[in-house]
Order: structure tokens, then sequence, then C-alpha cells
């Protein structure tokens, strides 16, 4: 098997059952991609073409507001799958960008060769569903974070799901993840130091 794609084969394995004849079809179709530090993989207006699942590396997803301000969004990690998915389907300009912020390996699909995963993958509209839902919850859980939790919730949330994240990436991303500037997530930091 490919090395590259050893690792995508594994988590879709965990999603649904996959014969080696299905997958050594459906991964003839995928590519795979190395994508220097701070590379834009998607920008705003264009339409996603690809869902990225991160083999090695790290992905930003941000928007920009009305102010003109980089807003973070979502960080995806080694072994999931990022795209902005109403452009990925709808065909529509999307509204996110996404940005390697090390130097990252993502394996592409295109929405051809996903169309044709649902076709010859004995259970891959299952697939296509699972990967649908959680990023369904990825969304519902943000979402719910900035209405219902306080900055240090979420900070804590931040450091329990991503472990080495301020060895990673710059702060200014993290506060804007956590919706607060980058004083308040300083002054987060010192006290839940001092607190250890």
């Amino acid at each position: 098997m490919n090395e590259n794609l050893r690792s995508i084969h594994k988590v879709i394995s965990n999603y649904i059952v996959i014969s080696d004849e299905e997958w050594d079809c459906f991964a003839s179709k995928i590519r795979t991609q190395e994508i220097p530090k701070k590379s834009i993989i998607l920008n705003k207006e264009t339409i996603c073409r690809d869902v990225f699942f991160v083999n090695k590396g790290l992905l930003r997803v941000y928007f920009i507001d009305s102010n003109g301000d980089e807003k973070t969004f979502h960080f995806a990690l080694k072994n999931t799958f990022i795209a902005d998915y109403e452009s990925f389907f709808k065909r529509i300009p999307s509204n996110y960008s996404i940005q390697a912020m090390e130097d990252t390996t993502i394996v592409l699909v295109s929405h051809d060769v996903l169309q044709h995963g649902y076709k010859i993958l004995r259970n891959g509209e299952r697939l296509g569903r699972l990967l649908a839902e959680d990023y369904l919850f990825i969304c519902n859980d943000k979402l719910q974070a900035i209405y219902t939790q306080t900055p240090l919730q979420r900070y804590y949330n931040l450091t329990n799901e991503f472990s080495n994240i301020f060895q990673r990436i710059p702060q200014h991303y993290i506060a804007s993840y956590l919706n607060i500037s980058s004083v308040h997530l300083s002054r987060l930091k010192s006290n839940t130091n001092k607190n250890a």
C-alpha cells in the first residue's frame, strides 16, 4: 500500500468496512500533495473542489469578518478531514480560507472522486453521511461554545482537544479561535499556569 495513503485508509476503515479491492479502486483516484507552511490551499471566494485529509501537519480554517479581520474557525490536525462543505457540494464560492500552519501533507478527494466512491464502495454513502455528521458536530460544538461557555472554559476545552497547540500555532490565531483578544489569552495562560 502507498505509504502516503496508509493513514486515510485506516481512518476510513474506522468508519466503514472496506475491502482491499474497493480500497485499491478508490485509492487509485485520490492524490497527495505537500503543502509548505503558510500556504493557502483554499481561498475565500473560490470554489472548494476537494475534501482535504491531513496526513501530516496542521491546517487552519478561517474567514474574514466585516471589519476585515481574520477569524479562526477550526484547526484540522493529523488524520482529520476538512473542507468548506457548502462550497464543495453546492459548487459555490467559499466563505472560508484554509491555510497550512506547518509543512503539511494532504490527501485530496475531489467532488468527482467522492461521487465515484459513493458508487463503488459498498458503504460509500454511509461514509459520506458519517463524515458530514462529524463536521456538523464540529460546527455545533463551536457555535455552542461561543454562546454558552466562558473564555476560560473554551481555553480548557482547547488545551484538552489540542494538547500541544501553543507550540504549533501563533498565539493570535489561538486567541481568534477562542473569540478573545491576545491580551485576554495571555492573562488566561498566566492565571492557569499559576494555579497549576
